[in-house]
């Protein structure tokens, strides 16, 4: 089948449609770096849709009816929003479901240390990364440092203009002779991925008639000064804190048409914004529906944030109490005549690259929503798989709003692989297929996306929760 192409088939108000949207999804990733950034964002957003929080939903002691809207936070670092449609909960949701880590580097628990008058602070890849990329970027810094009273210290370092960044040192080429002989895979060694933080020495005068004291470390301890003095930051505050190293800076428009976005973090929070949006969007509907934005997909979807956990069947329960059902039953059912979109990244076919693809069963930028019917890798190992009678029902879905979608494997067969949250909410018995866009550089520092795509996803999104069901 000859593949449709997005961008031709735009009137002038799509295209104007579409520049506005992309202008508000670079904004998105550019300001939410980390989960916690992302679900801030995502509670500010909802709560001036009319969202409420459960647990002041629960206090209410109001009972559940049609139209109300309710939103769920995990720990700071996921989020789930339900729309209450028409129909009881037992009779199942629509659910958009996406993920907001991707892959970066975390700092370890004792982190700070010096060589060779360079600070550095360790770190631990996150994720599946190709390390040489994350050497000689400029990088920042993100996330939270709890003290032992409870203080939450914000951080996020090295965005503004006047802001420092950080960098991972690389060998230069005239002595990297032997390095350029190793294989990719060990070009960067993971504990080589430590950042610079800085270069001069603390120098401390001596009082009159006191003995000059020298510090053993007089660069980190310049650095641990910096700390308390603009952030309040105790060296012993790193064993209770959450920081991730980013790349610097905003997204951008790429090309000389301005077609693409550059940015980082766009696996998977590209879906994440288009769920979103598709959810604020579309007001009443039939069918509750329901949008899960979680976090530890890129390492198994584990933790108490991640989509394994017991958190998801747990707000379920709430809701179908709230409904004034209570039944532990209604809650099997919500779950097991769900339908959902596993709403995750695809990769788009490189030229540069075509021999990892299979031409006629990949997804193109430029091409629409990409449906997958299964992931996994080699003999479909680890996937989902969704059934024909689904896939049938989503194509007329898509159909009959006029979306222009493709249907795309995850390159060529043997090649590799890779996995969504979509296995995990197929074991309820719902109805799940991968839906997402099409990503050049996936786990990249930058990644590349197709401003048509993310517009399409959108309008996909919306017709799948406008849909009454299977």
């Amino acid at each position: 089948m000859e593949a449709k192409k997005v961008w031709e088939s735009y009137s002038q108000k799509q295209a104007k449609d579409c520049d506005a949207l992309n202008k508000e999804y670079i904004e998105f990733i550019s300001n939410c770096k980390t989960e916690r950034e992302c679900v801030n964002e995502i509670v500010n957003m909802a709560e001036k849709f009319g969202y409420v929080e459960l647990e002041e939903r629960i206090k209410s002691g109001k009972k559940l009816k049609k139209g109300d809207k309710i939103y769920a936070v995990n720990m700071n670092k996921a989020i789930m929003l339900f729309n209450i449609g028409e129909t009881p909960l037992k009779e199942g949701m629509n659910i958009l479901g996406a993920h907001i880590d991707s892959p970066r580097l975390d700092i370890k628990s004792n982190p700070l240390y010096e060589d060779s008058s360079i600070a550095y602070l360790d770190t631990h890849y996150y994720g599946g990364v190709k390390k040489y990329q994350w050497v000689a970027i400029p990088l920042a810094l993100h996330g939270v440092v709890v003290k032992k009273d409870g203080t939450t210290v914000e951080l996020a370092i090295g965005e503004d203009k006047d802001d420092p960044v950080f960098f991972v040192s690389d060998l230069l080429i005239h002595l990297a002779q032997d390095q350029m002989e190793k294989k990719a895979s060990k070009v960067i060694e993971g504990e080589a991925l430590d950042i610079i933080v800085g270069n001069r020495p603390l120098v401390v005068k001596p009082k009159k008639g006191e003995e000059e004291k020298k510090e053993k470390d007089p660069v980190k301890a310049l650095v641990l000064q910096t700390l308390k003095t603009e952030y309040g930051i105790e060296e012993e505050d790193f064993l209770s804190a959450e920081l991730e190293v980013v790349p610097a800076g905003p997204a951008r428009e790429a090309g000389f048409d301005r077609s693409m976005v550059l940015g980082y973090g766009q696996d998977d929070r590209v879906c994440a914004f288009t769920s979103l949006k598709a959810m604020l969007n579309v007001d009443k509907v039939k069918k509750t529906s329901c949008c899960i934005l979680v976090d530890k997909e890129e390492i198994g979807s584990v933790g108490a944030t991640g989509m394994t956990s017991l958190y998801f069947e747990n707000v379920i329960a709430e809701l179908v109490e709230l409904e004034g059902k209570g039944s532990n039953l209604d809650v099997r059912r919500c779950l097991a005549n769900s339908t959902m979109l596993s709403s995750d990244v695809k990769a788009a076919f490189d030229p540069s690259y075509a021999s990892c693809f299979e031409k006629k069963n990949s997804s193109y930028m430029g091409g629409g929503l990409v449906f997958s019917k299964f992931t996994g890798s080699r003999g479909k190992s680890g996937s989902n798989d969704a059934n024909a009678e689904y896939i049938a029902y989503i194509r007329k879905v898509m159909d009959d709003a006029k979306v222009i979608f493709q249907i795309a494997e995850l390159g060529k067969v043997d090649v590799g692989g890779g996995g969504t949250i979509a296995y995990i909410m197929a074991k309820y018995g719902m109805n799940v297929i991968d839906a997402g866009v099409a990503v050049l550089n996936m786990h990249a520092p930058y990644e590349c996306t197709s401003k048509a795509d993310v517009f399409e996803a959108v309008r996909g999104y919306e017709a799948f929760l406008n849909a009454p069901g299977m």
